[in-house]
Order: structure tokens, then sequence, then C-alpha cells
């Protein structure tokens, strides 16, 4: 466990990686959170996937998480009129009213108000931004449109406006249905795709504690409103997920680099965990391994402070999702090799704190680094104290002990953190803990004799506020 990558691999999962086999080796592998992508399949299908996932999770004995991702207001091409349609520059096609194209030129659309609300001089981008129309003139039942830049356009691809205000609802009537069924589930993280304001992110967080679930709300940054009150919305949130695939065709691509440097920065101010996602690892849906370029991408995004990176297609689609996942872990290793002796370098020095348990875990590296203690390990009712561990980056290992097992799902995306299950009654006051974890210390946390672990707890007088610190050694407490 201690050797493992303190950056957080999300896998997405689908037909290439579906099987209880697949998922086991992938969880081997250093997966740590299972996507699942809503705005594809159905219920059955969902179903199947989180069943699969919860038998892998029960074969390995590895407690992985499941993030829901919802689709959100995405809007989409309806089917086209002949299939695939080859369009040229100075081509002109038309967004009509309905669901049923008539004619080789028209197309329609998921969302119905999109011809109303479409502007006359504003841009669409079709096949991922590849494709740009330019809206010319408009009549009560369609928008009339030029194209830009032309390409292959295939139906049901999505449609972008960049800095159109549409009044689709964040959560619609299938994402509610979604949610609920998620939570119902118990899965550990739902993220809200296109998320445009702050009331977005509350609005599912009172579903998941209306229905009394554990799951953690990631906020999806797609749309150039929401990096308007970007500050707004990752104080709101559980976590964010930078989505640059939308991301990019909603502002100029050149700007995405920059822009998730803005994301990740905001993150680590407010102490939120964040995902960068797609295109990471891109040519290994075809080969078995990454360009140069994709390897930088990872180990820059890993340098920035995030703290997990995203497989989309490479394992849900590709042809190689063992490889991609092993390819990966290496590249975080090896990142984080590069600065193992790091104590606070690149990232900000925690603003001083009154919260007892944050001070006291913020402070816990930094006495184990001065004792040369091999870990730290915080015995936790919620994610709270681990997760301000998790901020500092101070490259001790620790593992977070707890008896709960939505405590211990909930914290595998967190930066740095090897979350431990322990059944209850094992860790039950002072002299069971330290039983414990000198029992699983050389089995399972390969630490050796002589070594030192700084033990962060609750006080018996003091429960829920971790105020006592104690070291132990490997082999002799």
């Amino acid at each position: 466990m201690l050797q493992s990558a303190r950056t957080k691999i999300v896998a997405t999962v689908g037909p290439a990686c579906g099987s209880v086999d697949q998922l086991s080796n992938l969880i081997r592998l250093g997966v740590d959170v299972f996507r699942l992508n809503m705005a594809h399949g159905d219920r059955a299908r969902h179903q199947a996937m989180f069943d699969a996932i919860a038998t892998a999770r029960d074969l390995t004995a590895i407690d992985i998480a499941v993030l829901v991702d919802l689709a959100g207001p995405k809007i989409r091409l309806g089917d086209l009129f002949a299939g695939d349609l080859d369009l040229a520059a100075g081509d002109r096609v038309d967004f009509v009213i309905g669901t049923v194209a008539t004619s080789s030129h028209e197309l329609t659309c998921t969302y119905e108000p999109l011809v109303n609300e479409l502007e006359v001089g504003q841009h669409v981008l079709l096949s991922d931004g590849l494709i740009r129309l330019q809206v010319e003139c408009k009549t009560s039942d369609r928008a009339a449109c030029r194209v830009i830049d032309g390409g292959v356009l295939r139906g049901r691809q999505g449609v972008n406006v960049p800095g159109a205000h549409f009044s689709a609802p964040a959560l619609d009537v299938v994402d509610l249905d979604n949610a609920r069924w998620a939570v119902g589930q118990g899965v550990e993280y739902l993220s809200l795709s296109f998320v445009r304001r702050p009331e977005e992110i509350l609005q599912l967080k009172e579903l998941v504690r209306a229905a009394g679930g554990h799951s953690q709300v990631i906020a999806k940054i797609e749309k150039r409103e929401a990096l308007d009150c970007l500050d707004e919305i990752v104080k709101a949130t559980d976590g964010v997920m930078v989505a640059r695939g939308d991301l990019g065709v909603e502002i100029e691509v050149q700007q995405t680099p920059i822009q998730q440097k803005r994301i990740v920065a905001a993150c680590r101010k407010y102490g939120k965990p964040v995902i960068v996602a797609t295109q990471m690892l891109e040519s290994m849906h075809t080969n078995r391994r990454p360009t140069r370029a994709e390897v930088s991408d990872v180990a820059n995004a890993i340098l920035d402070g995030a703290d997990a990176c995203m497989l989309s297609g490479e394992t849900a689609i590709g042809h190689y999702p063992s490889d991609a996942v092993t390819m990966m872990n290496r590249i975080m290793l090896e990142t984080e090799r590069a600065y193992p002796d790091r104590e606070d370098s690149r990232f900000q020095t925690p603003e001083p704190t009154t919260n007892i348990t944050r001070a006291m875990v913020q402070g816990a590296g930094r006495i184990a680094r001065q004792l040369s203690a091999q870990a730290v390990v915080i015995v936790a009712d919620s994610i709270a104290a681990a997760r301000y561990k998790s901020q500092v980056r101070d490259f001790i290992p620790t593992i977070a002990l707890s008896g709960h097992r939505h405590v211990v799902r909930g914290l595998a995306l967190y930066w740095g953190i090897l979350p431990y299950y322990a059944d209850p009654e094992e860790i039950n006051g002072l002299p069971k803990i330290k039983a414990f974890i000198a029992e699983r210390a050389k089995t399972h946390w390969q630490l050796q004799d002589g070594d030192r672990v700084l033990l962060v707890i609750d006080s018996p007088d003091n429960i829920g506020e971790h105020d006592w610190m104690t070291v132990l050694t490997v082999g002799r407490d």
C-alpha cells in the first residue's frame, strides 16, 4: 500500500472493461474510482455495471469507490436525415423545431428550445468543435446557419454554443431519477455536468441529504459561465472535475491549459479534491503506448496539484484498458518520485486555523518527518480529518483507518490518503487500535520492525475532534 501513487486514478467503465475479471484486474493495477457515465446506456446496463464493480470490490477486498456521472443539460443532435453528412465551408444547414429532419440539410436537437434561444451571429460548434456554424437568420421554426469550418457530421453528436445562456435546468427528470438511483446504491460520488451556478450544486446536495445518502457532489467545470463564478462553485461543492472536452469547445482551445491551472489552484485554495479529465491518454484507445505529449499532460496535471486523473474512452471502449491504467500509474509514480523530499515547496502552507483537528493532522506530517516516521495513521469517523491531511501534500504516507465503509470509500479521491477499513470493534479504544496497527503494519503496509508510526486520534474526553497523537514503533508497541 505505501508504495502506491499518491495521485488517484479514475477509470470509466464500459464494454472494454465491463466483466468482473476485467474490473478486478484494473483495481489491482491501481484504479481508485470507477466512473459510470449516465449519458450512455439504460438503467439495466447501469445496474449491471454497478453490480459487477461491487463483485470485483468483494473479490479484491479493496474498497474501490464509484462515481456516477450525471449527463446534465447536454445538448445533442437528433438523428440525421440520411446518415453522415459531409459539410463544406459555405454550405447551409438549418436547425428546425421538432425531432424529425425532413431533408439532408435539416438538423434537429434534443434541446427543444434551441431554435428559439439561438441568436443571429452566434457560433454553433459540432463534433467536439471541429465543425463550426454561424447563425445567419431565424424564423419561428428554424435557424439558418452557414458552415464556417466543415467536416463529417454524425447524428447524436454534442452541440455547443459558446457564450449562450440557455434556460435548460441543471437537473432534468432523467438526471433526478439517476441521482436518486445512485444514492440508493450508496455511490460515493455524484458528478453534475455543465454546472453554471453554485445553486445547482446545492440542489443536488439537498437531494442527497433528503435521500439519506453519503454521496459527495462533484462539479464538472465545462461552461464559460462556471468560470465566471469559479470560486463560488468550488466553495459550494465537495470536489471538481476539469472536463476539458466540452470546456475546450466552450472557450478558445488555447485558453484551456491556463483555465485548467486556474481551476486546480482554486481547488487547492479551498481544500477540495480535483480531477483532471478528457483525452489524457487518448492515443491508447488503439495503441499500447501513449504519445510523449500525453505523458507530459498527465505529469503536468500532477505537478499542478491534481488529486486525480481520469481515463474515459481509454478504459471504456479502448483496445488496451489494462495498459492505459498501468501507464497512468507509472507516470504518476515517476512524476511524484521527482520530488520525494518536498514539503510544501510548490503548494501554499496551510493557513493558520483555530480548528483543532485541522491543525493536528496538518502538522502530523511535519512531526513525522522530524521523527523519521514511516507513516501517519488517522483514525476517523468522517472524511474531514483525512481531507485536511490531504491538503498538505507532504508525501508522508497517510493511512485513514475507519470502521465506516462510506468513509473509507469516500476518501478514494483524496491525494495521498490510503483508506483502510477495520471492523469497528477492532479499533474501539487505544489498546485495540495499537494492536490492530501492530498486526497490519508488516503484513499489509510494508513496514518493518523499528519503523515509527505517528497515530492521530480523538481523545476519550473529546470524541469527534482529533486532539491527541502518539508515536508507535513497529515490533515494540
